[in-house]
């Protein structure tokens, strides 16, 4: 199980869920501190903003951040939940869970992936740009891109909405 949710929500999502790995795909300088319930080898933290094309100042999101997710979903034991957080929980993160699940779950279907993160989550906008680099690694022809454009922009939040994805179905 993968658990979605924003910054102001981690210590609550991970007290609920039991969830002992944490991956945080923040911007520099956000304040975040490893929870004590996460062992330092069990948190990722990732600096990067929320953009999908190159602007003065901010760190765009590169192969390599999606190769560390990628890393780090497959050291993942999967006994217990994960939980990845962004700083609103919109788009970042989803976009983080969705390239786990289609990661771990191969044979999923990403169109149906990105199906069901709609209907967990209204305001899911995954990063498109972290959706690009991933469906590339993972050799997905261009499929994951087609699904969450498909899905369009999420409803307007400031926050959003946890929700638990399952990798497999």
């Amino acid at each position: 199980m993968i658990h979605v949710c924003s910054l102001a929500r981690v210590d609550e999502t991970l007290a609920a869920t039991g969830a002992e790995r944490l991956l945080s795909l923040l911007a520099a300088g956000t304040a975040m501190n490893r929870p004590a319930a996460v062992a330092a080898g069990n948190h990722l933290l990732l600096s990067m903003h929320d953009i999908a094309e190159a602007r003065d100042g901010l760190t765009l999101p590169g192969e390599e951040h999606v190769q560390a997710v990628l890393d780090f979903a497959r050291g993942w034991a999967r006994s217990r939940p994960l939980v990845v957080n962004c700083f609103a929980g919109i788009s970042r993160s989803t976009a983080s869970a969705y390239i786990v699940a289609a990661a771990l779950a191969p044979q999923r279907d990403e169109m149906e992936l990105a199906q069901t993160l709609r209907a967990l989550s209204p305001s899911a906008t995954p990063n498109p740009r972290l959706i690009a680099l991933a469906d590339g690694l993972l050799g997905r022809q261009n499929r994951m891109v087609k699904a969450i454009a498909s899905i369009g922009r999420g409803a307007d939040a400031y926050e959003g909405t946890p929700f638990c994805l399952k990798i497999d179905v």
